[in-house]
């Protein structure tokens, strides 16, 4: 991309604290976006070939929304966590394993998306995220919901199209969980812990294509609290 398109995209920038600039094949973070750290607000480079988010990502202290979906990540930079801002984090289809710890330093985070990624385990250190509405990991590897799950305070927890075959009942202890999406895995009727239907505040829990039928869940203690949690939830966004 010629520089004189970079440059009409950070004036614009400059004005709007906003840069977007997808599927244009950058094969890396534009250095240039460093002279808008105190600026940016909102930055979208998905659909590139970004291997590495560099160190100075860490300088946008106003950032409040980073999208890099559908880039070539690996890894992350430990300085991501002094980004005390932001509210959205998209990293859809990258080729991510694991989360730095500082993850957990982005107290002000609402949205952490990283489905398509290659996540075998559940990413630990995300307890201390207070404010976070949706944690996405659908399209992943994660073979089991570990019991440290019961820190997260995520509104909904999207793990659908991974290869859990393990769900520990600790999950019906998230404080604010209401939505549990566990679509095309591998869990058998036995792997369901009844106290998500019993103890649980989830209203919405969303377990087909499985390795059992899902009217079977009726069968499970519970069954009747889980359905009176989701149709009064149904009536009140009726």
């Amino acid at each position: 991309m010629g520089n004189s398109a970079l440059k009409s995209h950070l004036e614009t920038s400059q004005k709007t604290g906003v840069f977007q600039l997808t599927g244009k094949g950058l094969p890396e973070f534009p250095e240039e976006l460093q002279r808008l750290t105190s600026n940016l607000r909102t930055v979208d480079l998905s659909g590139n070939k970004i291997e590495v988010l560099p160190a100075f990502i860490g300088n946008f202290l106003q950032l409040k929304s980073l999208t890099l979906n559908c880039n070539r990540l690996t890894v992350l930079p430990e300085d991501i966590g002094k980004l005390k801002k932001l509210e959205t984090l998209s990293l859809n289809g990258n080729r991510l394993q694991q989360l730095p710890p500082a993850v957990g330093q982005l107290r002000a985070l609402r949205t952490l998306s990283l489905s398509g990624n290659q996540f075998s385990s559940f990413p630990s250190g995300l307890g201390t995220l207070r404010h976070l509405d949706l944690l996405d990991l659908s399209q992943n590897q994660i073979r089991t919901v570990p019991a440290e799950v019961s820190e997260l305070q995520a509104i909904e927890i999207n793990l659908n199209q991974n290869q859990i075959s393990g769900l520990s009942a600790e999950v019906s202890r998230c404080p604010r969980l209401k939505v549990l999406r566990l679509e095309e895995n591998c869990l058998e009727l036995s792997s369901i812990p009844s106290s998500i239907l019993t103890q649980s505040q989830v209203s919405l829990f969303s377990v087909e294509g499985n390795l059992f039928e899902v009217k079977k869940l009726r069968d499970l203690e519970g069954y009747d609290q889980y359905m009176e949690r989701f149709t009064a939830t149904k009536k009140k966004f009726a």
